[in-house]
């Protein structure tokens, strides 16, 4: 397991700028977000609770999840009537172009305080990255386990979501080994690889410059079930993205 290379409080958004990624870890994700420990620890047994994710096209089984979108204006978050999540082939090879309706997030998570305060500091980062603007997310609480012995966090393997702005925040990681997170400049050599283990620390990306992936997770025990439990929330300015026509 690689060590993430953390980004400073201080510096995080210079970082998100000139090198496409930050990593921070859960103390900051708390300071930065006005997230208390005890609230975020709350939302947790939700990843009990995900559905099975019926539109995999390898034929797996080991992902579970669900899916809510909102629109952030300055502080205000407002959930949004519930909607497919999409995205086109371009950005998606596996799943590209299907309108997926997953499992809606509980209602009572998309009003408890922290996961609010969660998506309003997102949304301050991502004014101060490309401007002050209403900004259209989606949430995804996802858990790939190792059902028939692997999981793919990232089945459609190195890509670009399509957004501007991605956080991915490591929930929990279960009797497993893999799962390790690669970032790649779009055009260029660069790459960094590590693994996320520390509850709550947090990926952001600038995905207009990079492309991601996860590597797929195996059981420690081949006896003993492994998953590994992520939240990923998505910013794009001017509109959901939406499939021709819409």
């Amino acid at each position: 397991m690689f060590t993430p290379p953390f980004s400073s409080q201080n510096h995080y958004v210079d970082d998100l700028r000139e090198r496409g990624f930050a990593v921070l870890g859960a103390a900051a994700v708390h300071a930065l977000a006005g997230a208390k420990a005890p609230g975020l620890a709350e939302l947790v047994p939700d990843w009990d609770l995900l559905e099975p994710d019926q539109y995999l096209k390898d034929g797996g089984h080991y992902r579970r999840r669900r899916h809510a979108s909102f629109v952030l204006e300055g502080d205000h978050v407002r959930n949004v009537p519930y909607r497919p999540h999409w995205q086109p082939k371009a950005y998606n090879a596996l799943h590209g172009g299907l309108e997926r309706w997953f499992t809606p997030v509980a209602p009572r998570t998309l009003v408890q305080a922290d996961w609010c305060a969660l998506l309003r500091w997102l949304g301050r980062v991502a004014d101060r990255l490309m401007g002050v603007q209403p900004w259209y997310g989606e949430a995804h609480q996802f858990r790939v386990d190792t059902t028939n012995g692997i999981g793919r966090p990232t089945p459609e393997g190195a890509h670009r979501d399509g957004v501007d702005l991605v956080a991915v925040f490591l929930i929990a990681r279960h009797a497993i080994k893999g799962g390790e997170t690669r970032v790649f400049d779009l055009d260029g050599p660069r790459g960094q690889r590590f693994t996320l283990d520390e509850p709550w620390s947090v990926l952001l990306l600038h995905d207009p410059q990079m492309i991601h992936e996860t590597t797929p997770i195996q059981p420690l025990d081949a006896d003993e079930l492994g998953w590994r439990d992520t939240l990923v929330i998505t910013l794009r300015a001017g509109g959901f993205m939406e499939p021709p026509g819409h």
